[in-house]
């Protein structure tokens, strides 16, 4: 059934990917938790229902305000091991299942896509700790039980055994895999039951550690116990061997060494509004400066859905995404130029948009320049195996009665996943989001953090708390987001009608995934816009695809509050998500 009305109520309000995941959230309000604990509980149940497109080797960039009002990001991405040079990728020979063939348009040179060459350091494991031991109030071994009691046993749905036999092929490389997602040997059918004992043994021996801890310690000490017993205990010890073995990267130190902590937020503001992001080791701020260039336009006049506010804000996502791919990079390595998040350079960009479509790549001119656009190395045009192209990602929202608000981008280690040994944890491939661009801002090296697309956003209106929104879809999340958060101001929708409104994507840009392929001019527009606007964009230079309201390339949930106190939450029906409140 396609959910038409938003999900409304005064306590709180849970939207995420499933409802299984979802209901965990909901499960850790109405035990009287806040939303960090229900944002975590469902992150964490998340990597055991979504086992399709998330686990527990992956990453989750969190954004956090606090009852007090402070706002907070935890960037939870992973690290490159030491061993994963830039030189030892240029001379790696790409194995088969590593990758096939590659996208038109792409890239020469490129990471592995699939096995245990991408696996950085699993990321969201220790943001959902350290989340819930600064802002959560229950333990570890409450907000993990609903992912233990779904690793015991849940019913194999559609959209997993339809993934579980795309990756099949990939499982005959990988033993332990096959192991896990095929444990009879044949393919998993819906409806039948599937159980994860390995991960479940994993999870009950975390709250194990918790309890030991906690039986002399206070409860930030014995969930301290928990992140050393997966970082530096058992569970690092065991993904080294398993990496050792396997002629993996991953090594003890690499998990050892990697510690979280919550730091400031970036921001921007839209009128009365200030959106917060995750910094540069994501996409994020790309959100903030298209924001800043539809600040300056009049969307109203236009009008939501006509040809002249698709092109405006289309041509706008161009000149940030040029951006984005020339300067955006790690900040530990990088110094990203400060200007790109002015209302000044936002002024200045807009001067570059005409009546017709551009089919260049122009990053912006900038004082200190970082970096230089990946359009100008030498390309290739081949096909990747669709088995292999990335596509994972789920979301995570939650808001509490107390005004504390909880935003995750939860991602990596989708199938194909590789299983590290007998831990029932799969590590991710985000490791291919970096380039073996000579000098370039998100060029690979030991320590860093890829230019992930994982990027929530947290939204205050004149200084109080708004919304919370977050999706799947890759370089398609701000795209996504932007157009969900002026559909609310703008154009007056709900949260649900929000979601569900009908969305535009510019592919051109650089992938972030893959052979980190190019499509100049190329923009993606829901059937439902129908064929005069194509038309009338098609006349402006685009090349126009039509898709599906069920193929959208993203997946988005959201969270507002309403004038009186009201929660209200919104998930995307055609891509099923689901949004609960009470």
């Amino acid at each position: 059934m396609i959910q038409k009305e938003p999900a409304r109520g005064k306590n709180g309000a849970v939207a995420g990917g499933t409802t299984a995941a979802v209901d965990a959230g909901m499960r850790m309000l109405k035990q009287g938790g806040n939303a960090v604990d229900a944002g975590v509980a469902t992150m964490f149940a998340a990597a055991v229902a979504e086992y399709s497109h998330f686990g527990f080797g992956g990453e989750a960039p969190i954004l956090i305000r606090t009852k007090e009002g402070k706002v907070f990001t935890i960037a939870g991405v992973g690290t490159m091991p030491k061993l994963g040079t830039a030189e030892y990728f240029r001379k790696h020979k790409l194995e088969p299942l590593e990758v096939d063939t590659t996208e038109p348009n792409g890239l020469s040179q490129y990471l592995p896509v699939t096995g245990l060459l991408p696996a950085i350091v699993p990321g969201m494991v220790e943001a959902g700790l350290v989340a819930l031991r600064e802002f959560g109030t229950l333990s570890f071994e409450q907000v993990i039980q609903p992912a233990i009691e779904l690793a015991d046993e849940m019913v194999v749905d559609d959209m997993r055994a339809a993934v579980v036999r795309y990756s099949q092929p990939f499982f005959d490389r990988w033993p332990t895999s096959k192991t896990y997602f095929m444990p009879e040997g044949r393919l998993p059918r819906p409806g039948e039951t599937f159980k994860q004992p390995a991960l479940a043994k994993t999870l009950r021996a975390m709250v194990a550690a918790e309890q030991r801890a906690a039986l002399k310690k206070s409860r930030v000490a014995a969930i301290d116990a928990v992140r050393d017993y997966f970082y530096r205990g058992e569970i690092a010890r065991k993904i080294d061997a398993f990496s050792r073995a396997n002629n993996g990267l991953m090594r003890y130190e690499d998990l050892a060494t990697f510690r979280l902590k919550p730091e400031p937020s970036l921001a921007g503001t839209y009128k009365n509004y200030t959106i917060y992001k995750p910094g540069y080791y994501t996409q994020g701020p790309a959100k903030i400066a298209l924001l800043n260039m539809a600040e300056q336009m009049d969307l109203k006049k236009m009008g939501f859905g006509s040809d002249e506010y698709i092109h405006q804000m289309t041509e706008a996502m161009k000149l940030v995404y040029a951006d984005r791919d020339a300067y955006y990079g790690d900040p530990n390595f990088t110094q990203v130029p400060e200007e790109l998040l002015t209302k000044e350079y936002a002024k200045v960009r807009l001067k570059e948009i005409t009546e017709e479509a551009s089919l260049e790549f122009k990053p912006g001119k900038v004082k200190k320049a970082n970096g230089a656009h990946p359009s100008r190395e030498e390309l290739v045009r081949r096909e990747i195996d669709d088995a292999l192209m990335y596509g994972d990602t789920t979301s995570v929202n939650a808001i509490d009665k107390d005004g504390v608000l909880f935003c995750a981008t939860p991602s990596g280690a989708a199938l194909p996943s590789v299983i590290a040994g007998d831990t029932g944890i799969p590590l991710t491939q985000r490791a291919q989001s970096f380039y073996l661009l000579t000098g370039h801002p998100n060029e690979v090296a030991p320590g860093k953090r890829p230019r992930v697309t994982l990027t929530p956003s947290l939204i205050l209106k004149d200084g109080q708390p708004a919304m919370v929104m977050s999706t799947p879809g890759g370089d398609n999340q701000d795209q996504s987001l932007v157009q969900m958060f002026l559909n609310v101001v703008e154009f007056g929708m709900n949260a649900q009608q929000a979601v569900a409104a009908p969305r535009f994507q510019s592919r051109h840009l650089v992938s972030s995934f893959d052979n980190h392929a190019m499509n100049p001019g190329s923009l993606l527009i829901d059937e439902r816009f129908g064929r005069p606007v194509a038309l009338a964009l098609k006349g402006r230079g685009h090349r126009v695809e039509f898709r599906s309201r069920f193929s959208s390339g993203a997946a988005p949930t959201m969270i507002q509050i309403l004038p009186d106190g009201t929660i209200e939450a919104g998930a995307d029906p055609y891509a099923f998500r689901v949004a609960k409140a009470f």
